[in-house]
C-alpha cells in the first residue's frame, strides 16, 4: 500500500466504485486527483494506430493510479480502466501534495513506489530491442518472480492471463501461448491445471 487508507481518509479523499472496462481517466485527461486501489485490479494502456491494445502495467489493491503525472504539468499518456469491481479512494491534487510536503515518511514511501515502477518500465524496455517472445515473457516472469523470496525453479504462479503477458511483452496471444508451450517443453517452466509455475 503507497498511503494508508486512514490517512487519505482523514485528508477528505472519497471512495469512488468503477464497474468493469469502466474508465478512471483517459489519455488526453488532466491530472487532477491521486487515485489508489481500495479494491480490484485496472490496467493501464494505450492502443496502436491498428487499434491493437498495449497493457502498460496492471495495478491492484492498494496501488496507486497514474500518480507520476500529479508532480508534473502534462496530460496523461495513457488510459486507466478497470478490469474487476473497483473501489477507488480519490483525493484532490492540491490536498495530495499538500499531505506529502507534511508527511516525509509519506514521501520517502511514494519515492520508492515511483522508483519501483521506474524499475519495471526499464526492465520491460529490454523487450523493445529484441525479436524473441521467449525472451520477452521470460523477462516478464523475472521480473514479477523478482519479489519472491524462494528463486527455486516452478514456485511462483504467474499472476497474469496469457492476454494479459501478450499485452505486456508486445505479442500477439497465439504467440505468447506458442512460446509458453515452448518454454515448458524447454523445462523454463511447468503448467499445471493452466496456471504457469516459473
Amino acid at each position: 500500500m503507497v498511503i494508508k487508507e486512514e490517512i487519505l481518509h482523514s485528508a477528505g479523499a472519497n471512495i469512488k466504485n468503477y464497474r468493469p472496462s469502466e474508465s478512471i481517466f483517459n489519455e488526453g485527461d488532466i491530472p487532477n486527483f491521486y487515485y489508489q486501489i481500495v479494491s480490484g485490479e485496472v490496467k493501464l494502456n494505450n492502443y496502436s494506430e491498428e487499434g491493437k491494445e498495449i497493457i502498460q502495467t496492471l495495478l491492484e489493491d492498494g496501488q496507486s493510479i497514474g500518480e507520476s503525472l500529479l508532480f508534473i504539468d502534462k496530460l496523461y499518456p495513457m488510459n486507466a480502466i478497470a478490469i474487476t469491481e473497483c473501489s477507488v479512494l480519490k483525493l484532490s491534487k492540491p490536498i495530495f501534495l499538500n499531505l506529502l510536503k507534511l508527511n516525509p515518511e509519506i514521501c520517502q514511501d511514494m519515492n520508492a513506489f515511483l522508483a519501483q515502477r521506474l524499475y519495471f518500465r526499464t526492465v520491460m524496455t529490454q523487450n523493445l530491442y529484441s525479436q524473441s517472445p521467449a525472451f520477452k515473457l521470460k523477462n516478464l516472469m523475472d521480473y514479477l518472480k523478482s519479489f519472491q523470496d524462494d528463486k527455486t525453479p516452478y514456485t511462483f504462479t504467474i499472476p497474469l492471463t496469457r492476454q494479459q503477458m501478450a499485452s505486456l511483452t508486445g505479442l500477439c496471444v497465439e504467440t505468447a501461448i506458442r512460446t509458453i508451450k515452448t518454454m515448458e517443453r524447454n523445462n523454463l517452466l511447468k503448467i499445471k491445471d493452466r496456471k504457469i509455475l516459473y
